[in-house]
């Protein structure tokens, strides 16, 4: 069953509605006690990374998700949350994956956001991408983007530049696409994650 972290700045809506379609059970995560509750955690998207991780400080659940020894996904904000620090509010981070999130602007000629469709490039025999072929389209929506690199990203995408389209370390897992709104391959890709 898995466990949704309600810190008042996720797209809860989308999430839940992809996962009531997919057949697959869950809950909401309110308070650190709740994620006994749970075997699979997912961290939703959409918001602002540093009012999203005051609400996870303030609420207790920050120090909880930093432990978490089972499969967590982060999807879009929550993947940026699961960084070292990001430019959006110049704010520390969860830290569990030692990179940093960074703003297009400036960065890019293209226009921010990031929105719509874009194909991505993923690692081989990478479990979140079973039974997906490489260079699916998923939907995007974001101004800030985790950097590229080879140690912890397994996938990549291109606008302007190469960025991170999903990274992991150990039990966490996350995407900056948003897998609830990219069709078959997101949902695909949300019922390989229930089966870690």
């Amino acid at each position: 069953m898995i466990g949704i972290v309600n810190y008042g700045a996720g797209n809860i809506f989308s999430i839940t509605a992809a996962l009531k379609r997919l057949n697959i059970d869950y809950g909401m995560i309110n308070k650190p006690e709740d994620f006994d509750l749970y075997d699979r955690i997912i961290i939703p998207g959409v918001g602002h990374a540093g009012a999203a991780m005051q609400k996870l400080v303030e609420s207790g659940l920050s120090e909880t998700i930093k432990g978490l020894k089972k499969p967590v996904l982060g999807i879009c904000v929550g993947m940026q949350l699961m960084t070292d620090y990001s430019e959006e509010g110049d704010v520390d981070l969860l830290g569990i994956i030692p990179l940093k999130t960074l703003h297009f602007n400036g960065r890019v000629q293209e226009k921010v956001p990031h929105m719509g469709w874009n194909s991505i490039e993923f690692q081989n025999n990478c479990p979140l991408f079973k039974d997906i072929p490489n260079n699916s389209y998923f939907y995007f929506v974001h101004s800030y983007y985790i950097e590229h690199e080879f140690t912890y990203g397994i996938a990549t995408c291109a606008y302007g530049l190469p960025f991170s389209a999903a990274i992991s370390r150990d039990n966490f897992w996350a995407v900056q696409f948003h897998p609830e709104k990219s069709g078959q391959v997101g949902e695909q890709l949300l019922l390989n994650f229930n089966e870690f």
